[in-house]
């Protein structure tokens, strides 16, 4: 073995304590004897079994062409973009489309439902012009609309991938639509009271339950919420959603929090208990996990969402390695002689709607922009993508690993490790949405704003990506990238069909920096007939 240290092992292996630093001492060779003795690594085995295969494409290098650039072999169509209708009443697609989940139809082979976040709109392209004085009543609808989730129908010809217009399923749910409250902010003073409100906008990323459904994340919510004069406590909450079924009742679970919510990711505890991780968009901000009071029941379907009504709120500190619970009892104490904190916190709806404050008051670590959550579908492990945070010098962001205690998804105590960074050593910048293959590899979008793209120490990354990095053998760790986004676009919610052979991926806000509709800065897709760029889902083929 090189006698070389390599950093990106090391910090693979161990996190930032001082048996880190103890274990470097000892070289390389002693770095792993000893967190193996330690019981820090995880122990493979669970789930799923990983092919550990090679890369199945050649990468690409970086490029700022107003196209989807994608390896050779592999093709892209363009299934839904803004305001294509989608189904026989006329519903159009939203706008900056995010976050896509593909749910098959049973025995209908190449044919499912495709649910897709809507997370924002931009005045220049959807009223053709800057609104600087206020929105209209009319104009206020236009923009509620065209955010919130589509519910498509897609299927697969000989010709390649295409949506369904005349689909009975698809439908949209926007910022119109009634929503209820679950949990103990139902009701609530905290709320205002309310145990019904309207809509869900700001749709970032989601996931997916063990029953079948979705849940679509309320992220930046404020702009919209106070443009349309909405009350922000009925904002940033984790959405549940029945593709399927439209009766199902829309429902927004506050036990899971409210904050700038950027995904969920759901897996049990050794108990059967249910455990939502999730992240929080912001500078500074904490990385939590819900874990339910009562046992997941196979049997018992979508009835199974009432587990998301009761539970605990914890917030991870990094520091101790410990998941800290939000209780009331517990700020409350925390508060004792501040009677500003003990008047804003009086009941358990409180925590939970000012969820980020009282986190970082019982000992949440601050964090560099938790967006993205996903556990490991093979070994359990948990990843974190923090995007970046310019108040403390990270400008290209990471990607941490989390090794829950005995590899138990309910367990109160972690370790953690930063399994790949951000920078021109690794190739990406500003990593985001997650998801896994069947090979063992992570799959990471980038999210540079349009504004810093291929300016200063961002030049050498081009336009935002996606790429893969593998969490296992030789190349752990390391990226390569799959593809590169139209101008100023970001690639999203990268969804795999379960035998991986499509790749569904958002295209966002090409052309975001446009000032004059004369002349966008983006025309992609480049559709006959289209004078703006539009924000569009397209489907990957040729794995």
């Amino acid at each position: 073995m090189s006698p070389v240290l390599n950093r990106r092992k090391f910090l693979s292996y161990l996190g930032t304590g001082t048996a880190a630093l103890a274990a470097a001492g000892a070289g390389l060779d002693g770095l792993v004897k000893t967190a193996e003795a330690k019981g820090l690594f995880h122990q493979p085995g669970r789930a799923k079994k990983p092919k550990y295969g090679p890369l199945k494409f050649t990468p690409i290098e970086p490029s700022t062409k107003d196209e989807l650039v994608l390896p050779k072999g592999y093709r892209y169509d363009v299934i839904a973009s803004y305001g294509d209708k989608i189904n026989p009443k006329g519903d159009t697609f939203g706008f900056n489309n995010d976050y896509t989940l593909y749910f098959p139809m049973d025995n209908k082979k190449g044919r499912g439902l495709l649910w897709v976040n809507h997370e924002y709109v931009s005045d220049l392209f959807v009223f053709g012009r800057t609104i600087e004085t206020g929105y209209t009543a009319e104009q206020i609808n236009t923009l509620l609309y065209n955010q919130g989730g589509s519910v498509i129908e897609v299927y697969q010809d000989s010709k390649g991938w295409k949506m369904d217009p005349s689909s009975t399923y698809a439908r949209r749910v926007t910022g119109l639509t009634p929503i209820d409250l679950t949990g103990p902010a139902r009701g609530s003073a905290a709320v205002d009271g309310a145990v019904t409100v309207q809509g869900t906008f700001a749709n970032y990323s989601g996931g997916r339950t063990l029953w079948n459904t979705v849940l679509t994340c309320e992220e930046n919510f404020e702009s919209t919420s106070k443009a349309a004069k909405l009350n922000q406590t009925h904002y940033g909450w984790v959405v549940e959603v029945d593709p399927f079924n439209p009766r199902f009742q829309i429902r927004k679970h506050t036990a899971l929090g409210r904050f700038n919510h950027e995904n969920t990711c759901m897996g049990l505890a050794k108990d059967g208990r249910v455990v939502v991780y999730m992240g929080d968009d912001k500078k500074d901000a904490c990385v939590y996990k819900f874990i339910s009071k009562g046992t997941y029941k196979p049997k018992a379907g979508k009835k199974n969402a009432k587990l998301l009504e009761e539970g605990v709120l914890y917030a991870a500190n990094f520091a101790k390695g410990q998941w800290i619970p939000l209780t009331i009892e517990a700020v409350r104490k925390k508060a004792e002689g501040n009677s500003a904190l003990l008047e804003r916190f009086k009941t358990q709806a409180d925590v939970l709607v000012n969820c980020h404050e009282a986190a970082l008051l019982l000992g949440g670590t601050p964090t560099d922009r938790p967006e993205d959550v996903e556990i490991s579908p093979f070994d359990g492990t948990i990843f974190i993508a923090h995007t970046n945070n310019d108040k403390h010098g990270n400008f290209h962001g990471h990607i941490t690993r989390f090794y829950e205690k005995d590899d138990d998804h309910g367990a109160l105590e972690f370790q953690f490790a930063i399994f790949a960074a951000g920078g021109i050593q690794s190739g990406f910048s500003a990593p985001d949405n997650l998801t896994f293959d069947e090979d063992g590899n992570l799959w990471t979008v980038t999210d540079i704003s349009s504004s810093s793209m291929n300016t200063a120490i961002w030049t050498p990354f081009g336009n935002n990506g996606v790429f893969v990095i593998p969490t296992h053998g030789k190349q752990e760790g390391e990226a390569f990238q799959f593809a590169s986004a139209p101008v100023e676009a970001e690639l999203t919610g990268p969804c795999f069909t379960p035998d991986e052979k499509t790749l569904f991926l958002s295209v966002q806000h090409p052309g975001e920096e446009t000032e004059d509709l004369a002349k966008p800065t983006s025309m992609w897709p480049h559709r006959n007939g289209d004078d703006i760029p539009r924000p569009s889902v397209v489907a990957i083929t040729g794995f």
